[in-house]
């Protein structure tokens, strides 16, 4: 096994209180830029499988893996190197506890090269956060945050190359953490694997808006239980809902919670908005909503551009009539998959459909572009947000 020196580029800095979104980006030798070194472990077979990997002319979404991966396991109260090798399969015991328990949790987010600029990462340190909350709530060990960063900034630089370079698409990196431990009984796992796969990827939605079903039945989270992690849980839960959906012709999913099936909390995989009377509404954060990360992203840039922003409890019947009265002008649902993708219609499951006025609206394809275009370098953003990658020297 060889060592090797992997020099990274980031940018450091407090988020200043004015934020600026509409300044062009400049990110090589930023004043603020310091070099920050990272001791990987590479496998000799790593500069092999890269440069045989061609990538195909369509990409899909979540089809195509990059050849590399990154391991790393836990045991006795601490964590082993961090390893770079050939992607492949894994083996586990037959009793390992994800298979019986499902002690897992699981990261998304995406590093972005268009127009000869990047690659970059997208706010990789709160992934990072989310990543050990969902930890605590699954009783899983806390991954020290420079040690998810540090991997997610590896499987950039050594895919740069794979990173498909029209607007949109990107390399969408997976990062996942689960239970090894080789029994049977009913307790907290001991041992655990960290790994990050990565796949270049295109739009995750085929279309440019969205019909969602409304769940008036099933629940995906309750109060007390695991909404608020990202566990494998909460989306095994969300599947027979969405093969229901889909017969319906509905692209996706919009729950209510699970006592009385009122207020809104999310989509299956995504955040919920709408513009109510030229206001920004989304459902406030509580212990059975994810808090997204472009959620938090595009309120952001949302208060920084003049919108006016309230996070509150959305009842469905008043959003329904909202929409019915043209009060409610558009919604949209958002996450690191989905970007910002317009909602046109929320559907019963009757069929009875209520279109929005602008399903292509004006404030999502305005906070759409604005957040592409500083996660892809044409606008900077507030520091920290984007993180550049130098390819490994």
């Amino acid at each position: 096994m060889l060592t090797y020196s992997l020099t990274l580029k980031i940018g450091v800095g407090q988020m200043p209180k004015q934020q600026s979104f509409g300044k062009n980006a400049q990110y090589s030798n930023d004043k603020n830029a310091r070099q920050h070194m990272s001791i990987v472990k590479v496998h000799p077979e790593v500069k092999e499988v890269l440069s045989k990997f061609e990538l195909p002319e369509e990409v899909g979404f979540g089809k195509v893996m990059a050849p590399i991966m990154i391991e790393a396991d836990y045991a006795d109260g601490k964590w082993g190197p961090i390893e770079l090798k050939p992607y492949g399969p894994i083996t586990l015991d037959p009793t390992a506890k994800v298979l019986h328990y499902a002690q897992e949790i699981f990261e998304g987010l995406k590093a972005y090269k268009t127009d000869g600029k990047g690659p970059f990462l997208f706010r990789p340190d709160e992934n990072a956060k989310r990543f050990n909350s969902s930890a605590a709530r699954m009783a899983m060990p806390d991954l020290p945050v420079e040690s998810f960063v540090e991997s997610c900034k590896v499987m950039t630089a050594y895919c740069s190359e794979f990173i498909p370079p029209n607007s949109g698409e990107t390399l969408y990196i997976r990062p996942y953490m689960f239970a090894t431990e080789e029994s049977l009984g009913i307790k907290p796992s001991e041992k655990f694997k960290f790994l990050v796969i990565a796949s270049p990827s295109g739009n995750y939605f085929a279309s440019g808006s969205v019909t969602v079903g409304i769940e008036r039945d099933a629940a995906r989270a309750t109060p007390g239980g695991m909404g608020a992690a990202k566990t494998g849980g909460n989306y095994a839960a969300s599947l027979l809902s969405a093969n229901q959906a889909i017969a319906k012709n509905c692209q996706q999913i919009l729950w209510l919670d699970a006592v009385r099936h009122e207020r809104i909390e999310e989509m299956s995989g995504m955040n919920f908005f709408a513009v109510i009377d030229g206001k920004l509404v989304t459902p406030a954060l509580t212990e059975t909503i994810l808090a997204g990360i472009t959620r938090k992203s595009i309120i952001e840039i949302a208060e920084a551009e003049g919108f006016q922003v309230e996070e509150k409890t959305m009842i469905i019947g008043d959003l329904i009539e909202d929409i019915k009265s043209g009060k409610c002008s558009e919604a949209f649902a958002c996450g690191t998959a989905a970007i910002i993708t317009p909602i046109n219609a929320l559907q019963e499951s009757d069929d009875t459909q209520y279109k929005l006025q602008n399903p292509e609206g004006p404030v999502a394809a305005k906070l759409r572009k604005t957040l592409i275009d500083v996660q892809e370098g044409r606008k900077e953003g507030p520091n920290g947000w984007v993180v550049k990658i130098n390819p490994p020297v």
